[in-house]
């Protein structure tokens, strides 16, 4: 995503806090909590945290003068994501801005009156953050960057391009919480589609290769990847 379209992104969300808005005289000190399973290294990553402080600078929301701002870069590492979430809770902050299938869940575990802003999610009802996307109730909230229904759809124009398609693998990381969801989408729409379904789990590049090479074994397969939706005939 482009550092312009995520501030906007993000601006929506942030309008939805009750931490937005001009700054009072004598109005005490407001903390944002950010907790990111990344390591602080990553360049993107980082990006986005500053196009969410620029945004919320924009609305007169500036650091030091009205609001603190305590950052957690944890990397994938479960145990350091368990002690920085539990540290930011017992911070007390008024909102808590985080990302990823497995933050979230331990988030939900240590709070459920501080608020969760989750700027891009994948099937938040069906992983039971929300009870609805019209009303989700409960302390998270955000935005959902895709639903279940767009795996049918993906697998349909991998259909369209190469009609003869007769097997698809589809690759991901079991460890990831929405893997379960893809999964049985992905195997229910590929037999729609008279298509073989192949799930392969992956760990890392060499994986990833292997499965390739599987697929590749036979005619007419394809290889689908629901985390970067994209879709490849080999």
């Amino acid at each position: 995503m482009r550092r312009r379209e995520f501030i906007i992104f993000l601006s929506g969300a942030a309008a939805t806090w009750p931490l937005i808005g001009h700054a009072q005289p004598g109005e005490r000190m407001r903390r944002v909590g950010i907790l990111m399973p990344y390591p602080p290294s990553d360049k993107e990553m980082q990006n986005r945290v500053q196009a969410f402080k620029e945004e919320l600078r924009n609305r007169g929301w500036t650091t030091g003068v009205n609001v603190q701002f305590d950052e957690r870069w944890t990397t994938d590492n479960m145990d350091l994501i368990r002690a920085a979430a539990t540290n930011l809770v017992e911070l007390k902050p008024d909102v808590v801005f985080a990302i990823g299938g497995r933050v979230i869940p331990i988030l939900m575990q240590l709070t459920s009156s501080i608020p969760i802003i989750v700027p891009g999610g994948t099937n938040p009802v069906e992983r039971g953050w929300v009870k609805s996307l019209a009303r989700p109730g409960g302390n998270v909230t955000g935005f959902a960057q895709a639903e279940l229904s767009i795996i049918g759809n993906m697998l349909q124009t991998l259909k369209e391009i190469a009609p003869n398609i007769s097997h698809v693998a589809m690759i991901y990381n079991p460890d990831n919480p929405a893997a379960a969801f893809f999964g049985r989408s992905f195997e229910d729409a590929a037999r729609s589609l008279a298509i073989e379904p192949v799930i392969a789990h992956i760990h890392s590049l060499t994986d990833i290769e292997r499965a390739i090479e599987t697929v590749a074994a036979r005619p007419n397969g394809g290889v689908f990847s629901p985390s970067t939706s994209r879709s490849v005939r080999i």
